[in-house]
């Protein structure tokens, strides 16, 4: 063998072991983060995730699925799952966050900034209205907290259908807005006002000890200006989840999360699944959806970066 070729042989295998590394590093770093594209909620260049395309999923997850519909879809895509941070579509796939909380280990505590609590005790098991519980029945879930509530759910009667149980035990807290509610509504346990929430926040960061924390973001917690959504809009602000955000960094270790509650156009694949979205589902006025997609996007420029950084 010449000296040559002998130097392009070795100078070759070379180069091959460099993109071996590469193409490892990428796929690594690929998988911090991904984009579960089930509905065309985000753009396939949103935040330059990369993207794994499950919309032939899309209607068949949406709002709720039963059992086997959703031991087929993790069989098939468990391993995204495990991608520390998500961003996927509409909040009627939230739901999805209780799957995602399966593949964690060790203690965590949920914190969930949501319009929703997300807790109604009612069939079916899995939807996007009670996946809460379903996040409690795991071992590793040692509390889960909600923050932001804006809708009727957790105050008399409709609590009646939510989690009280755990809620009591101090498994579950929630904690709604009551400014525009009665005063001795304001006595409600986890209850908070525009001027305290803050400070309540505070305070919970105080009882995390070392446990590490998994947050979820649904978009409808925020106002109608600066996140449209298939559900009722809330009252954060995206100032409230920067600042909230960056005290969870200051005081806890958050091990993953996900941003979902992006509007997008609903399919559904069973009669019985679309007639109870349907019947559920708010009445909304829409922008167009050029400017759905421009609010959206403006949002997520902001959140995304402060809760998946590394």
């Amino acid at each position: 063998m010449s000296s040559r070729l002998g130097y392009s042989l070795a100078n070759g295998i070379w180069i091959s072991a460099q993109i071996r590394v590469i193409r490892s590093f990428v796929m690594h770093f690929s998988s911090i983060a991904l984009h579960l594209n089930l509905d065309d909620a985000w753009q396939n260049d949103a935040m330059r995730l990369p993207v794994v395309e499950v919309r032939n999923w899309g209607p068949q997850l949406r709002f709720s699925a039963p059992p086997r519909l959703i031991a087929e879809f993790y069989a098939e895509h468990g391993a995204h799952l495990e991608s520390p941070f998500l961003l996927y579509g509409s909040g009627d796939f939230h739901y999805l966050t209780a799957l995602r909380l399966r593949r964690i280990a060790g203690p965590i505590i949920v914190v969930s900034f949501d319009n929703h609590p997300d807790w109604d005790v009612r069939p079916p098991r899995w939807g996007c209205g009670g996946w809460v519980n379903r996040a409690l029945e795991l071992p590793n879930v040692r509390r889960v907290s909600v923050w932001g509530c804006g809708n009727f759910e957790c105050w008399w009667p409709h609590q009646i259908f939510g989690n009280r149980r755990a809620e009591r035990a101090g498994l579950l807290e929630v904690h709604p807005w009551a400014n525009e509610r009665p005063v001795k509504d304001r006595e409600r346990r986890g209850a908070i006002l525009r001027d305290n929430w803050r400070d309540h926040f505070e305070r919970f960061l105080k009882h995390i000890d070392a446990t590490s924390v998994y947050v979820t973001i649904d978009l409808d917690c925020l106002r109608a200006e600066e996140a449209v959504t298939n559900w009722e809009s809330g009252r954060f602000a995206i100032a409230d989840l920067e600042w909230a955000l960056g005290k969870l960094r200051e005081s806890s270790r958050i091990i993953g999360g996900d941003i979902c509650g992006a509007y997008s156009s609903p399919h559904y694949a069973r009669f019985k699944q679309r007639f109870a979205a349907e019947f559920d589902h708010p009445k909304l006025q829409l922008p167009p959806i050029d400017q759905i997609r421009r609010i959206n996007s403006a949002t997520l420029a902001k959140l995304w970066p402060l809760l998946a950084r590394a």
